[in-house]
């Protein structure tokens, strides 16, 4: 039978997690392999393995909270609520922390350099990628007071400049998929309609598919890893129902470090894990 993780050993493992993030959202140069080995003497006997999974543990446990992830350690959930307590705990000590990862979410997106758009394409996750782990809630161990008060993976998707340049790798890539196809005429055609039209059309890019038919596309972009969510409004999702035979999402993922894309086709919300995040209210009416 697995041993629970010790108090000490989870303050040990979380603080080598956060020295690793603060050191990527500074664009600092880290070896995990290193860090693993050398948080080993901490802990009483863990392997290597056990000391990687329980490093994405803490990644679910961020997304949990709102919070971007180290990309290389893919979200792992059914983790201890010490865990997660220890994890809140740290980031309402070192409010730098926060600091920095609101200063990421908001600077505005660079331009990439010469992308090779044909290694761009990835597998879409499948839905294990995203749940348990992301869709934890408080029952698994999070304050009922938490320290963090904004969800800076949504702020993040509010980035205007990250938005724009993201479509505008779509936009790329898409005339590259056509063109390579050979059909010039189609590339050419491709329309990039939240600007054209403005952001209410509820996609942002019209292109075609094999056949030459219309391929509506709503990109979303993060600079985050491959697990963080994304935000969909409720204009984006009936769209996608209504169009679902010709509609693909294009998430667009560790956008300046290595940018990646994957499509989910058909309406979002056969695709993914949904969770409602705002509701429209209206007051009561006068009697």
């Amino acid at each position: 039978m697995a041993r629970d993780w010790t108090e000490d050993e989870v303050d040990a493992t979380v603080a080598d997690y956060f020295d690793m993030l603060t050191a990527e959202l500074r664009g600092e140069v880290y070896v995990k392999a290193e860090h693993r080995r050398a948080l080993l003497p901490l802990l009483n006997g863990r392997s290597e393995g056990s000391v990687e999974r329980k490093h994405q543990n803490i990644s679910a446990v961020l997304i949990g909270l709102g919070l971007p992830y180290i990309s290389g350690y893919k979200p792992l959930g059914n983790y201890q609520g010490l865990l997660a307590q220890e994890v809140e705990r740290f980031v309402g000590q070192h409010p730098d922390v926060l600091g920095l990862v609101e200063a990421d979410v908001d600077r505005p997106a660079e331009v990439l350099p010469e992308v090779d758009f044909l290694s761009v394409l990835v597998e879409a996750p499948m839905a294990k990628d995203f749940v348990p782990g992301i869709m934890q809630d408080a029952a698994a161990g999070f304050s009922s007071s938490r320290p963090v008060r904004t969800n800076y993976l949504e702020r993040e998707s509010r980035n205007r400049s990250l938005g724009l340049l993201g479509e505008e790798f779509v936009l790329e890539y898409e005339r590259e998929r056509l063109a390579r196809v050979g059909d010039g005429a189609l590339a050419d055609r491709v329309e990039h309609v939240s600007q054209t039209l403005g952001d209410g059309a509820g996609y942002d890019i019209r292109s075609f598919d094999g056949g030459g038919d219309d391929l509506f596309i709503e990109v979303k972009t993060t600079r985050y890893g491959r697990s963080t969510p994304f935000f969909v409004s409720s204009n984006e999702l009936g769209f996608s129902r209504v169009k679902h035979n010709s509609y693909g999402l294009y998430r667009v993922f560790e956008y300046e470090r290595d940018a990646k894309l994957f499509v989910l086709p058909g309406a979002i919300d056969k695709r993914c894990a949904m969770r409602p995040q705002v509701y429209k209210a209206w007051p009561p009416q006068a009697s």
